[in-house]
């Protein structure tokens, strides 16, 4: 009956306009929700970098005690707001005021419409009125990704450069993101036709595109808002994950967990990792990635740059290197790799490998999962039919 139901509505005409009227109107909403939280959090980073450079630096960038000042309120502020305000955050919130300074000007006297805010510089009135935020965020018209991105851009004169394109043409930070790495700037420049080069460079393609729900996981927006962000990527990747974390758990007692999904940051790009271990034996982290599909050269060179981080950042005084291990879930050929390049020496990698579970051991308690998955999907009754039983009846 449901069924039939369904089909006479989508058969009445204009039904599927409404359906995409509807669907338009929802996917707009989101996108000026995006927009708004994403201007207000542009200019109170601008405002943080303000406060910084101008009052507690008073207006010197390279004031002695600002090496002390953003260490402190970094671990003040995090222990606060949460972990979207480290040092590398504030220090790219001081460069982003010192590239946009000149805000400050058009700010601080009167509005596009003439309305006299009054001087936004004075400490005790920094940010409080929200039509002063406003104001700021009408002139920061980026998305805070695009402006990150920016800083990279060591050239001033190209940074002005894709700033205007990135304006001119609504930009993605995709977009931006390969215009910079393609050399836009520097080709334009060597171009004897510079309109076409610049007409060229407004053409967007398929992978510039980031759909409304992409931008709501943007970790700038978790940052900011300080929400969790540890949402599952899909059913396989999420059973296979816990079913692994219990697996490993369950081997004699040396693997301690220490995180799921953990987030890491390297320059302006995020990464995550799928689940982070101690073993007590070794004294090392242990840190797993899991992927869906075959193990590629790019696989490994992530895992080593996770390596990299978690022996900079992560390990204590004491410990011995992170250790990787890659386990590839394909359905046809499941594969587990450790990823050991990265210890001293050699003596210290032969131990690894006889604490640590054997590859063999891994892959046939992936196949095991991806086989008992599948088996619980398949006989896993059809909705629509259990609802026309149970009307029958």
């Amino acid at each position: 009956m449901t069924r039939k139901k369904t089909a006479i509505v989508r058969a009445v005409k204009g039904y599927d306009a409404v359906l995409a009227d509807v669907v338009a109107l929802i996917d707009a909403g989101r996108r000026a929700s995006i927009r708004t939280t994403n201007a207000i959090m542009t200019a109170t980073y601008w405002g943080v970098g303000r406060r910084i450079v101008e009052e507690e630096q008073h207006g010197d960038a390279r004031a002695e005690y600002g090496e002390e000042l953003i260490p402190k309120l970094s671990a003040d502020l995090q222990a606060r707001f949460g972990r979207g305000y480290g040092r590398a955050n504030l220090f790219q919130m001081k460069a982003f005021y010192l590239a946009h300074r000149e805000i400050l000007q058009t700010a601080s006297g009167q509005s596009a419409d003439g309305a006299n805010l009054g001087k936004v510089s004075t400490v005790s009135r920094q940010f409080l009125e929200p039509e002063e935020i406003a104001l700021v965020a009408s002139r920061l018209r980026l998305p805070w990704s695009c402006y990150v991105r920016l800083l990279s851009v060591r050239n001033p004169e190209a940074q002005r450069f894709y700033e205007a394109e990135a304006l001119r043409g609504g930009w993605t930070v995709r977009q931006l993101d390969r215009q910079i790495g393609s050399q836009f700037y520097e080709r334009t420049a060597l171009s004897q036709n510079k309109a076409t080069m610049l007409r060229k460079g407004q053409q967007s393609v398929p992978d510039d595109v980031i759909t409304p729900e992409e931008e709501i996981k943007d970790p700038f927006f978790f940052e900011f808002l300080d929400l969790k962000d540890e949402y599952s990527e899909g059913d396989l990747e999420s059973a296979l994950t816990s079913k692994l974390e219990t697996f490993l758990l369950e081997l004699g007692g040396d693997f301690t967990f220490v995180g799921r999904q953990r987030r890491l940051r390297v320059g302006d790009t995020w990464y995550r990792i799928d689940l982070l271990f101690f073993h007590r034996r070794l004294r090392c982290l242990v840190i797993i990635d899991l992927k869906l599909n075959k193990l590629t050269h790019a696989d490994a060179g992530q895992m080593h740059l996770y390596l990299n981080y978690a022996r900079e950042h992560w390990m204590v005084e004491g410990e011995n290197p992170p250790v990787g291990l890659i386990l590839c879930a394909e359905r046809d050929s499941a594969v587990a790799h450790y990823t050991l390049e990265n210890l001293p020496n050699k003596v210290l990698a032969a131990e690894y490998r006889t604490v640590l579970p054997k590859e063999p051991v891994l892959v046939a308690e992936i196949e095991k999962t991806i086989h008992a998955i599948e088996t619980r999907h398949a006989a896993r009754p059809n909705p629509a039919e259990t609802n026309g039983r149970r009307r029958k009846k």
